[in-house]
């Protein structure tokens, strides 16, 4: 059980990192920078916040993925799986309450949009401002600011998942 306390301790703080990190880029860093930065200095300026945060994100990520399907194993072996010679993260998944489930898909679902913007308009953000293509940048970040926006969404419906989807499901 304190491995299962360690597992969930860091799932829910790479949460935080992730899930915060978003909500602060997204109503503060920008709009804060949009008010006080002309396209030269703010689109650089994001592009190399994003580059840090990004990497950030990617642990955050796997973080959150190792733990969560470790916690799958946790809950397998708690029912005995292994000691009848069974798949111990088949059993979890089975015994799982659906908001887990529920938790898990979109969890995966936010990992999916991440990826997306780290391989496409992020690198074509970093192209644009290297280049210094200002209004191509700019749509770059317009993009991931909406898609971040998308995963802020999903990100508080997973935390509400987990908190209050027990009760709900």
């Amino acid at each position: 059980m304190r491995l299962y306390a360690v597992l969930l301790f860091l799932h829910v703080l790479a949460v935080v990192i992730w899930v915060g990190g978003m909500f602060v880029l997204h109503f503060a860093v920008r709009p804060s920078a949009v008010e006080l930065l002309a396209p030269p200095q703010r689109l650089p300026l994001m592009a190399a916040t994003l580059r840090r945060f990004f990497a950030w994100v990617l642990a955050a990520v796997l973080v959150t993925l190792i733990s969560g399907l470790m916690m799958f194993v946790g809950i397998g072996m708690s029912a005995g799986a292994m000691a009848r010679g069974e798949n111990a993260f088949i059993e979890g998944l089975q015994l799982a309450h659906p908001s887990i489930h529920a938790m898990f898909f979109t969890g995966v679902v936010m990992m999916v949009v991440f990826a997306h913007i780290r391989l496409a308009p992020f690198a074509r953000l970093r192209r644009h401002v290297a280049a210094q293509a200002w209004p191509q940048a700019a749509e770059q970040l317009d993009q991931i600011r909406l898609l971040v926006a998308v995963n802020l969404v999903l990100g508080i419906l997973t935390i509400g998942t987990a908190t209050v989807g027990r009760a709900l499901l």
